[in-house]
């Protein structure tokens, strides 16, 4: 079975990992996104995929729209029996999801019906959600709509963060992805449609999103810490300043301080930052301050003079 791959970021690399490395496909192209200028250098760098596909040697396409002229002309060259989809970041429009005779299959950081859209993993964390998973669908012209093949679902545990999670998924998505088209190709892959009425939505990450409100329960702070990191970070402000929040933990879910939320209760170098919030207090324990690096609660603690009473917020 002849596949081309498309996809660009970490996410989708196991996957491409795992279809050269496996005997059910003979993968004959790779498309990803353009390279683009990042970091502070702004150099031109290329996509994690591009640089996993390069290692195996395979042709890499990068156009700046695949539905142009130039990309169904590339697509209709290569011919693929089945092309795969893993977090590419285009909409790849009718005909070229028309193109392979087996179809288009998207691996998608979710048990769909819930999630479709951008942001699976964050939003599962911010949810509060205790299990997710992978799906594999045939893709149609809707956003995450298209029929189900299969899923494998996937634990949230307290530690995770969205950086671990989305390495725990990306691991089983390649599992996930090498069983359905070992399904596909013995024509014993199933096809089930998804309930609309069952639908949620998981929308891209606004960098603002990440700014604490402190009168929300410690927990639901807790699990926006959580579902912030590695980005864009949580935040919140301390005398003007901009103070990012990287790990936490619910110190206590009970209403016993009469305090208006965000302030500071206690400071203590062992533990950490110890916050009011609108339900039980937090537990701050690893934060960034404007400039510096990340550090643990009590460094910060040592050089900076916290008093108790403080505000934090804007």
């Amino acid at each position: 079975m002849e596949v081309v791959f498309m996809g660009t970021p970490d996410f989708a690399v196991p996957c491409l990992d795992a279809l050269c490395q496996s005997e059910v496909a003979n993968l004959i192209g790779v498309v990803s996104q353009p390279d683009r200028k990042r970091g502070r250098g702004q150099k031109r760098q290329p996509t994690p995929v591009k640089k996993k596909a390069l290692e195996y040697d395979i042709e890499v396409f990068q156009p700046q729209k695949v539905t142009s002229e130039e990309g169904i002309d590339k697509l209709k060259e290569w011919d693929p029996d089945l092309i795969v989809v893993v977090a590419y970041g285009q909409i790849l429009g009718t005909e070229v999801l028309n193109l392979p005779q087996k179809g288009c299959v998207n691996v998608h950081a979710s048990l769909l019906p819930q999630y479709r859209g951008a942001a699976p993993i964050h939003r599962a964390i911010i949810n509060g959600d205790q299990k997710t998973g992978i799906t594999t669908m045939y893709m149609d012209e809707g956003m995450d709509t298209g029929d189900m093949i299969l899923t494998k679902e996937v634990t949230i545990t307290d530690q995770d963060t969205v950086g671990s999670l989305h390495d725990k998924l990306a691991t089983t998505g390649a599992n996930l992805l090498i069983t359905t088209l070992k399904e596909i190709e013995a024509g014993t892959a199933p096809r089930k449609k998804q309930n609309d009425g069952q639908a949620t939505y998981a929308p891209k990450i606004k960098k603002e999103e990440g700014e604490i409100n402190w009168n929300q329960e410690a927990k639901e702070i807790w699990n926006l810490i959580r579902g912030m990191n590695p980005w864009p970070g949580a935040y919140t402000y301390i005398n003007g300043e901009r103070l990012k929040l990287w790990a936490s933990q619910v110190y206590s879910k009970d209403q016993s301080k009469e305090m208006i939320p965000g302030t500071i209760i206690k400071t203590d170098t062992e533990e950490g930052i110890i916050v009011q919030t609108g339900q039980g207090q937090l537990l701050l324990t690893k934060v960034q301050p404007a400039s510096k690096q990340r550090m643990s609660a009590t460094d910060y603690l040592l050089g900076y003079d916290l008093q108790e009473g403080t505000k934090l917020g804007k």
